[in-house]
């Protein structure tokens, strides 16, 4: 569905230089060396939070209850946050890009991990040989001409599976398969309701769905592969790290258009488009990032609350404390103070539209895959408003790039730029 790059190219090509700055703005290097600097925070308080969740899915399978298993959903949406403001270093960075698909691809295909309602799901797919390979109940899988050995069931393993086939759907690791194991299917549509897996689908002693063993050991190993995938990530942006190292061999210019990118993109194909317009479009309850779990207004909140820690320059720690720094917030408002005064009227316009979604979902009154119920005004007003605040967001940020004389190329999404080629089908 996701629609080539459109460009925006705005002023002098890459590699010219930014406008004078007005006495004391920060230096371009220096806000380029700060986004560094907060990524590695940033990535380091997902990785604990998820260390956090790890010791809760031990507990769980350590002592399987309502209370070990609410705990350990408590856990991944409490992990789920931070991760969420990271995602604007993603499309800047190839890096970033390329580590994501192990970590956080949506939507999967359940059955290739795990037992399914063959009522709701369905027994067989035309484009996914795999849709109901089920791992867990299964010490062989087929992939093509390859049989796989999946007996043993390990971070290694799980990654290896992530598009297998070539089909992106097939997802075996990351916070979505995490997220299936610990609810189960949400087969309520668009009407109140997450998944219901029961505790005692983990629970040896009185099983239910049968390979509880198995199944306890998938939730591991896919959490403890997270778990080791944010702390490479973190590592990679400390000093000497790849992804650090990546951006700094880069010009000034060419750094701060790896920032501008990454927030543009997010802020508009990603997650206006590809994350919301979209459902919106089909009013399909699939096309909700977190659709087991019913999470999705916080983790599109959240990821609004990243792009503004990028933009800005700053990030409250979950102790408190907030990291601060030179941004290229900054750099737009000493060349040109206007353009950097719209741009903090329209993301804080986006920030009240998708804080007013998410709390219509925390009140009860709705959760995200009700809004996009066919029919359902009030829900879909307030998707269409984050849509639409986002977009402006965008555009706006597009101006922040112009007065800094740079190019970038923002990801587009075939549901905001030509909407009548999406498929209700």
């Amino acid at each position: 569905m996701r629609a080539p790059v459109f460009v925006a190219a705005v002023a002098a090509a890459l590699g010219l230089s930014a406008p004078a700055m007005a006495e004391g703005a920060p230096k371009a290097r220096d806000v380029v060396t700060h986004y560094a600097d907060l990524a590695q925070v940033m990535y380091g308080s997902s990785y604990a939070a998820a260390k956090d969740m790890l010791g809760a899915v031990d507990a769980l399978l350590a002592a399987p209850s309502a209370d070990t298993l609410a705990k350990a959903r408590a856990a991944w949406k409490s992990a789920r946050n931070p991760y969420q403001q990271t995602e604007g270093f993603r499309f800047g960075n190839s890096i970033v890009d390329d580590w994501e698909g192990n970590v956080n691809s949506w939507p999967l295909d359940e059955g290739l991990i795990d037992y399914t309602d063959k009522k709701f799901y369905g027994d067989s797919s035309d484009e996914n040989p795999l849709y109901t390979a089920n791992i867990i109940a299964s010490t062989k899988i087929r992939v093509g001409k390859e049989t796989i050995d999946v007996s043993t069931l390990t971070p290694k393993l799980l990654r290896e599976l992530n598009q297998a086939g070539g089909v992106e759907s097939n997802v075996a690791s990351g916070w979505h398969a995490i997220e299936f194991l610990l609810w189960g299917e949400d087969t309520n549509g668009t009407k109140a309701g997450a998944g219901n897996r029961p505790y005692t689908d983990y629970d040896l002693k009185a099983c239910t769905h049968d390979h509880c063993d198995r199944r306890g050991q998938y939730l591991k190993a896919a959490t403890q592969a997270l778990v080791d995938d944010l702390k490479e990530m973190a590592d990679s942006w400390a000093p000497g790290g790849a992804a650090r190292a990546d951006l700094l061999k880069k010009s000034d210019n060419e750094g701060l258009a790896v920032i501008f990118t990454g927030i543009g993109s997010l802020s508009y194909g990603e997650l206006a488009g590809e994350r919301m317009k979209l459902g919106l479009i089909l009013h399909d309850p699939e096309e909700e990032q977190d659709c087991f779990s019913d999470n999705t207004h916080n983790s599109h909140y959240y990821d609004e609350v990243g792009i503004r820690d990028i933009y800005y320059g700053r990030y409250k720690k979950p102790d408190g404390s907030e990291v601060t720094g030179p941004s290229v917030a900054d750099l737009v408002r000493a060349a040109d103070p206007a353009v950097a005064e719209e741009i903090d009227a329209k993301s804080n316009a986006a920030l009240a539209a998708l804080k007013a979604m998410k709390d219509v979902a925390d009140s009860g009154e709705m959760s995200y895959d009700m809004m996009l119920a066919e029919g359902n005004d009030k829900g879909a007003k307030l998707i269409q408003d984050s849509v639409d605040a986002l977009v402006a967001q965008a555009h706006a940020i597009e101006r922040g790039v112009g007065v800094l004389k740079l190019q970038i190329k923002m990801e587009g999404s075939d549901s905001l730029d030509s909407p009548d080629t999406v498929s209700k089908n």
